[in-house]
């Protein structure tokens, strides 16, 4: 799917040589910023898709609920800063959890309560749209908006990086402390 494309990063070496001058802190301080507003750009793109293709006559939102959320579990197990853009309430797994094994309920059908409290309302049904069923074809909006908009994610991270990266040098050389 990804052959034959490249990507031509510009303004990596200054960004380079300004990290080097700063501490690990302060590094992921503004970079945890300025990726949230690069996830952001995606996040607006997948909203403007999803109301392309979300019922009007209902009252669920999908692209009201979706969000970019810091993934503190990449943070912990590897040390590198990442936030995950997706729709709020739509990841459940009921059929084979456990407690549903230990009520004798994995494998059949029942009700499942819904998280109505989400600001769209219970959208569960945004991965049919997104990756369609048997019976229904595709209707993506989340992939389309990630994939059309990586030149200006990785523009946007990388002013607001560097953006973050000049404020802290600043403010290290106003204290008077090594930065």
């Amino acid at each position: 799917m990804a052959d034959g494309v490249q990507l031509k990063i510009q303004g990596l070496a200054a960004l380079k040589g300004k990290l080097s001058e700063i501490s690990d802190d302060l590094r992921r301080k503004s970079g945890r910023s300025a990726l949230r507003k690069a996830a952001n750009v995606i996040v607006k793109k997948a909203q403007a898709n999803a109301s392309r293709v979300d019922d009007p006559l209902t009252e669920e939102n999908i692209g009201k609920n979706i969000v970019a959320k810091w993934s503190n579990v990449t943070f912990k197990r590897t040390g590198n800063l990442a936030f995950r853009v997706g729709v709020l309430g739509g990841a459940a797994s009921y059929a084979n959890s456990s407690g549903n094994r230990r009520k004798g309920r994995a494998g059949k059908r029942y009700t499942t309560l819904g998280s109505s409290q989400n600001p769209g309302g219970n959208t569960w049904y945004w991965r049919f749209l997104e990756f369609g069923t048997e019976k229904a074809p595709a209707q993506p909006f989340l992939r389309p908006a990630a994939e059309s908009s990586v030149d200006e994610v990785i523009a946007t991270f990388v002013t607001e990086y560097e953006k973050g990266i000049d404020r802290a040098i600043k403010r290290a050389q106003k204290k008077g402390v090594d930065p």
